[in-house]
């Protein structure tokens, strides 16, 4: 889910008041069984009367492989929803409640897994407050009142972009059209007004059924549905046309790739078809504000879970091989990634939850915890680590502007709220808080820097990012609320710690020419 709040993890923006997301690695390749290829395990007639729940089977070889354990899935009562063959990853439809372990016996499967634990025909109704906060009567006019020439209306109220020197950035340029940041997530709201200019349809998708639905329009959130990736984008790419505010990168492009459920599940199928398209359709830099439902920390030692995990983890490396660099929120639950154990007492949260101590180092937050991935932690105005932002020596890999309580890290002047103020749908604004809004101003230097090195690989363009930004020394001791308790500890020295990685992202040296 993306990481919001109570309902685990939907979207990384906090309540009013804050939200939630993170990830990490890879898993070893299962062994091959002896079972013959093609053929589902078998001598038993396949069970057709359980619930209908969709599945990834991972696979590995060549075609005929891929092509003999078609046959097995449908001979195991499987149907096929969609084939990512070029990463050896297939999404199926079952009511076989043993379809995933007939399929772990099949030769050439690496793992297979069911990706949640409600059956696909249930429509969840239990959405929470994403963090959305209307502004305070007389803001939009006292703002556009403080703004100074070359500025957009609301632009006073962005804290966040000065914290990172984007207002100074944009100074020397707004970043180029030919590059493209792919924000994974919600859906994205297309016709406001700050958004329109830059958008770009031919990379925006609909992927919520783990196969991409191109209909024009089909990758806006619905009625009633999320704004959170229509908040993410304005704080990629808002347009800096005289209207409402401006984005990090105000020249680049933006795609919308839906990924989530009306109820804002974030499902494996979804998340693998958003990579997938994202590396076929020119995007750049996705954006990742969320975590993978049901679990918020999946477990490679569960042979289901691990399945999801090595579905994701294969379709953002082939992202990255195409090209584009995958930036993810840490996550809002005040978590060490790198302690030993952590209480993960939310999952699965598409049923029924229970309590488990998990080692973050096999039970990960993903994407954010997968390799290659630019994991981002959250900082408020006061350039702190965020009340509720995870954190991890060796996890978190920078830190960018996502918000906190006013009363625990105050703007400056003319800005009134602590919170991140973009755009919101229906040509609406909201502030919201999280590491959800975190991960987009990390997108947008990465933007800019792809904007002034255009043939740059991903790692080149990672190795900048970190080795521009500002490094900030752990906050020691951390207590954010004021109330003599020590609310979390960093780990680590100034130029590498848990809580703000090798520092915080600065968009001005981005467009520097050295």
């Amino acid at each position: 889910m993306a990481h919001l709040g109570s309902r685990r993890g939907r979207v990384l923006a906090l309540p009013a008041g804050l939200a939630l997301t993170a990830s990490l690695g890879l898993l070893p390749s299962g062994a091959a069984s002896a079972a013959e290829p093609g053929v589902a395990p078998a001598a038993a007639a396949v069970a057709t009367n359980g619930e209908k729940l969709s599945y990834v089977v991972n696979v590995e070889g060549g075609h005929w492989t891929a092509a003999s354990v078609k046959r097995a899935i449908a001979a195991a009562g499987g149907e096929i929803v969609i084939a990512y063959d070029r990463i050896g990853v297939i999404v199926v439809h079952s009511r076989n409640p043993a379809f995933a372990r007939q399929m772990r016996m099949v030769r050439g499967v690496v793992s297979a897994g069911a990706t949640r634990t409600a059956p696909l025909s249930v429509q969840f109704d239990d959405s929470v407050d994403e963090g959305g906060q209307t502004p305070a009567p007389g803001l939009i006019e006292a703002a556009a009142a403080a703004a100074t020439a070359g500025q957009d209306p609301m632009e006073p109220l962005q804290w966040d972009l000065r914290s990172i020197k984007a207002d100074k950035a944009h100074e020397k340029t707004l970043g180029s059209s030919e590059v493209t940041v792919g924000v994974i997530d919600t859906g994205v709201d297309d016709t406001h007004p700050d958004l329109a200019p830059n958008f770009d349809a031919a990379a925006s998708a609909n992927c919520v059924s783990g196969k991409p639905d191109t209909t024009p329009g089909s990758w806006r959130p619905m009625p009633g549905e999320s704004d959170h990736g229509t908040h993410v984008a304005g704080t990629v790419a808002a347009a800096k046309n005289g209207v409402g505010i401006t984005g990090v990168a105000p020249g680049v492009k933006v795609s919308g790739i839906k990924v989530s459920t009306p109820d804002g599940y974030f499902y494996t199928e979804a998340v693998v078809c958003g990579f997938v398209w994202a590396a076929e359709h020119g995007v750049d830099i996705t954006n990742n504000s969320y975590y993978t439902d049901p679990w918020k920390f999946a477990c490679t030692t569960d042979e289901d879970q691990k399945a999801l995990v090595e579905a994701v983890t294969r379709a953002s490396r082939y992202a990255e091989k195409k090209g584009a660099v995958n930036v993810a929120s840490a996550g809002n639950s005040k978590f060490d990634l790198a302690a030993d154990e952590i209480l993960d007492n939310s999952s699965p949260n598409d049923g029924t939850p229970g309590d488990r101590v998990i080692d973050p180092s096999v039970c990960l937050d993903f994407p954010a915890q997968l390799p290659g991935v630019v994991t981002v932690s959250a900082t408020g105005a006061k350039d702190l680590k965020a009340s509720y932002s995870n954190y991890g020596l060796g996890v978190v890999d920078v830190a960018a502007p996502g918000g906190d309580r006013t009363e625990f890290q105050t703007p400056d002047a003319p800005a009134v709220n602590g919170r991140v103020w973009s755009t919101s749908v229906n040509g609406g604004y909201a502030y919201k808080a999280g590491t959800s809004m975190a991960a987009p101003h990390a997108s947008g230097v990465l933007a800019l820097l792809k904007s002034a090195h255009p043939k740059a690989s991903p790692a080149a363009l990672k190795a900048l990012l970190y080795a521009q930004a500002d490094e900030r020394s752990c906050t020691d001791p951390y207590d954010i609320d004021g109330n003599g308790t020590v609310d979390a500890v960093c780990e680590g020295g100034r130029e590498k710690n848990g809580f703000y990685g090798a520092g915080l992202v600065d968009a001005l040296d981005a467009v520097r020419t050295h």
